[in-house]
């Protein structure tokens, strides 16, 4: 008979099944664990980061159907439902964010909570990866030295940073600015569909391989991700470079500028003739 969930476990687990639901994922699988013979070390024992090196063959044969338990796809209303301002909608998600510590990275050095900046009406969304350093020290995402060549690239388009609205995967400060791991992209990513949906933007530039992949669910390098639209709920995504890649490698910033321009096209705007300084 199955046990009781622990109540911290369950509201963990509902709120993984949510993450999922709202990438557009709804069929779920369980592996039965294997029974473990005497001379099993705590050394063999496949640990769960470890199963996406299993073998296909492996796989299929301890996979079955999982359906979530129906209090577990229960969930309270969202602070926001129903409101129509997207300024207050989003300041209600900032509100239930609290000072967070549903991931480790409460614990791990982190200053504040880097929620999002920018005009709530925005047509135009820029999500980029975790905060830095200095976004960590300001609480304000792309303020460093990658967010003054965003800005650069958002003024090339004709823009003001007030008039687009950034984000990022994450809300904390990795230790060392290390790249977020999966999940804790997976608790945070939530309140950032949130704040995709108080918004409305028509379009959103993710911003490297972590926020492509994170918000696409697909593994794939960024020669796959670029020059094309995907669908993500209703609303058109294109991939380009992070800023702090331009900074490290600048000969992209042409290609760079070639995505932001495809971005322009479809909003509607007018293509200026310089490029990305």
């Amino acid at each position: 008979m199955a046990g009781v969930l622990d109540p911290e476990l369950k509201r963990a687990l509902a709120e993984r099944v949510r993450y999922y639901n709202e990438l557009g994922i709804y069929d779920f699988y369980r592996r039965e664990p294997a029974e473990a013979s005497p001379s099993t070390s705590e050394d063999s024992i496949v640990q769960p980061e470890q199963r996406e090196e299993m073998t296909p063959r492996t796989k299929a044969a301890v996979a079955v159907p999982f359906v979530p338990d129906e209090d577990l796809l229960e969930s309270k209303p969202r602070v926001e439902s129903g409101v129509t301002d997207p300024g207050q909608a989003l300041r209600l998600i900032r509100e239930d964010i609290g000072d967070c510590t549903r991931c480790r990275l409460s614990k791990q050095g982190r200053k504040q909570i880097v929620f999002g900046v920018g005009n709530p009406k925005a047509q135009l969304m820029f999500i980029g990866e975790a905060p830095g350093a200095d976004e960590d020290q300001q609480g304000e995402p792309f303020v460093g030295r990658a967010g003054q060549l965003l800005n650069n690239m958002i003024k090339a388009m004709g823009l003001r940073r007030e008039d687009v609205y950034i984000a990022n995967i994450i809300k904390c400060r990795p230790p060392g600015n290390r790249t977020p791991e999966r999940d804790e992209c997976e608790t945070c990513s939530p309140f950032l569909m949130r704040q995709i949906a108080a918004i409305k933007p028509k379009a959103i530039v993710a911003l490297g391989a972590v926020a492509a992949k994170t918000l696409l669910a697909i593994n794939a390098p960024m020669t796959e991700f670029r020059g094309r639209w995907f669908d993500f709920r209703g609303t058109k995504l294109a991939v380009t470079y992070h800023p702090a890649f331009l900074l490290r490698d600048p000969r992209q910033k042409k290609e760079t500028w070639k995505d932001l321009q495809m971005v322009m096209k479809e909003l509607g705007m007018a293509i200026p003739a310089k490029v990305i300084e």
